[in-house]
């Protein structure tokens, strides 16, 4: 019953908020007017921020923010030992920092590292922190352009980046991270700069007790931008999330952005009833996967298991089966990559259902915007096989689905998932597969489990499996990289391409894209997509040692 009462009061709050916070979402991202802070902000930058930008100047600004952001944060890990409040730590490796600079720009915010033992409070604060933000704002940035694609009568443009990235940092992030952060503190998160003078011995090893800027880390992850933390297994530590109650609120949290931006998605194209159907496949998607994780792991497949009558290992009693698997479904289906429970220790199912939930793309929300973009793209792709069927000119929201349009759609779904596979294959090509903790089945499902989150830039792990050597640094590094800017690009390219288009008037024999009816077909093609292009690599893994 406490299980059932904390998915439904979830469902219950996220409804509540969809419409006035997206609403307010919808505001910031069609403003007009800036305030001084974002002035001087396009000032420093030499931004004219009335001047509208084609798709191509819109990557390049992208791409070009991201690049410096990535060399910054690299520069600022390998100078770590000689900044303010370093704790004492050495410079970060370089493969690490390459990794980690990687990892939080794209996103992704993949540890490699025990966070409490290798960062320095003004590189978690002043580095990786500013990226739990503006990474987020890109991914939003990027999902409003494709909007404007849609909603655009041939002008061509998409808006700016540069305000954009702005705007969203500073009207949407910010606040709510304060707010959540005065939440957290009260709740009993830890919120100082002090620690590094404590030193416990075990066993030989040196084990450095350090605080932090905990409530603020967390505020922050919990918005979806963040899966990267200061303690290990981050979201079951009891300095970040001290109580039942947190970790429903954290949960919100995750999925507050993602389940919005629908209402921003309908209110910009003119038909809130788009919005609503965008935002019914997420929930339908995501009910189904919380559904299936809980099940599996409440039924505890395996012997052990079924003896106790529980799956608790690698759970947190304070939290229990149920608010376990919720949270690792909602972590794994946004781009968040937090985690509350070890999921290398769930059943062989229940341990299944996070893989899955990101080779869906992450879109029942997805990440903040990548979530949005992603669905938007399977709708595009769903629309066109609509259109095979009756045998017309595909359309969506009075634009057509032409041969440009449905190869831009096609190469995004088939990036990831051509790095999730042939990252894992070269892993047991060179060997290093003999880093995973396990053999057989489940040492497949450690690595599958490490590409499919770094491809989809989701950041949790199957954490029995060593990714700290320089060969899975940089491989997972340039899984991170690709799976977020080749996607990115190939959107941004397709909004140019549908706003460029003049509106197409309906007909009798355009398909309704708001009832039912629609919502269903975009749901089974999303699933049919994955299956058909996963199920090998999920036979070999999950399900070999589910059916075993």
């Amino acid at each position: 019953m406490a299980g059932w009462l904390f998915v439904i009061t979830l469902v219950i709050a996220l409804v509540a908020v969809y419409r006035p916070f997206g609403d307010y979402m919808f505001r910031v991202v069609t403003g007009t007017r800036s305030n001084i802070v974002e002035r001087g902000v396009y000032r420093l930058v030499g931004v004219n921020p009335s001047a509208e930008q084609t798709w191509g100047v819109y990557a390049r600004s992208v791409l070009a923010f991201s690049a410096v952001s990535i060399l910054f944060l690299y520069l600022f890990l390998r100078v770590q030992d000689k900044l303010w409040l370093s704790l004492g730590f050495d410079p970060v490796t370089t493969h690490i920092a390459w990794n980690t600079a990687v990892s939080f720009v794209t996103n992704t915010n993949w540890q490699a590292y025990s966070g409490e033992s290798t960062m320095g409070h003004l590189v978690q604060m002043a580095g990786l922190a500013v990226q739990n933000f503006v990474s987020a704002s890109v991914g939003i940035a990027v999902a409003v352009a494709l909007i404007r694609g849609f909603a655009a009568r041939k002008n061509g443009t998409l808006g700016n980046f540069w305000v954009d990235l702005t705007r969203i940092t500073l009207r949407i992030l910010l606040p709510i991270c304060v707010l959540a952060t005065i939440v957290f503190m009260v709740a009993g998160m830890v919120q100082n700069l002090s620690g590094g003078t404590d030193v416990t011995t075990l066993t030989g090893a040196t084990q450095h007790l350090t605080g932090g800027p905990v409530a603020s880390q967390e505020a922050i992850k919990e918005l979806g931008t963040n899966g990267g933390g200061f303690y290990n297994v981050n979201a079951a530590h009891p300095f970040e999330n001290p109580t039942t109650w947190t970790n429903w609120l954290q949960l919100f949290l995750i999925l507050l952005i993602p389940f919005s931006l629908p209402r921003v998605f309908g209110r910009i194209v003119g038909q809130n009833r788009q919005g609503y159907a965008i935002v019914a496949v997420m929930g339908i998607l995501a009910i189904a996967s919380v559904a299936l994780t809980v099940g599996f792991e409440t039924h505890g497949g395996g012997t052990v298991p079924q003896a106790v009558g529980a799956a608790m290992e690698g759970k947190e009693v304070r939290f229990g089966i149920p608010n376990s698997a919720t949270y690792a479904a909602a972590t794994t289906l946004t781009s968040t990559g937090s985690v509350n429970s070890f999921h290398d220790s769930y059943t062989s199912f229940g341990g299944m259902m996070p893989i899955v939930n990101m080779m869906l793309g992450e879109v029942a929300p997805g990440g903040t915007g990548s979530g949005l973009y992603g669905l938007l793209i399977l709708a595009v792709i769903t629309v066109f096989v609509a259109g095979l069927m009756v045998g017309r000119t595909p359309e969506y929201l009075g634009k057509k689905i032409g041969a440009r349009e449905i190869k831009l759609a096609s190469l995004y779904f088939l990036v990831t998932p051509t790095i999730v596979l042939a990252g894992t294959a070269a892993a047991f090509a060179t060997g290093n597969n003999s880093t995973a903790l396990n053999v057989g089945p489940h040492g497949l499902s450690e690595v599958l489990y490490a590409f499919t989150s770094a491809g989809n830039n989701n950041g949790s792990a199957f954490a029995g499996i060593t990714v700290n050597t320089p060969w899975w640094d940089t491989a997972l590094g340039l899984a991170m990289l690709l799976g977020r800017f080749l996607p990115i690009v190939l959107v941004l390219a397709l909004a140019g391409s549908l706003a460029r288009q003049k509106a197409t008037p309906e007909s009798e024999g355009t398909l309704p894209t708001h009832q039912p009816l629609f919502v269903g077909m975009v749901v089974g093609v999303t699933v049919v997509l994955v299956a058909l292009t996963f199920l090998p690599a999920l036979a070999l893994g999950p399900l070999a040692e589910g059916l075993s």
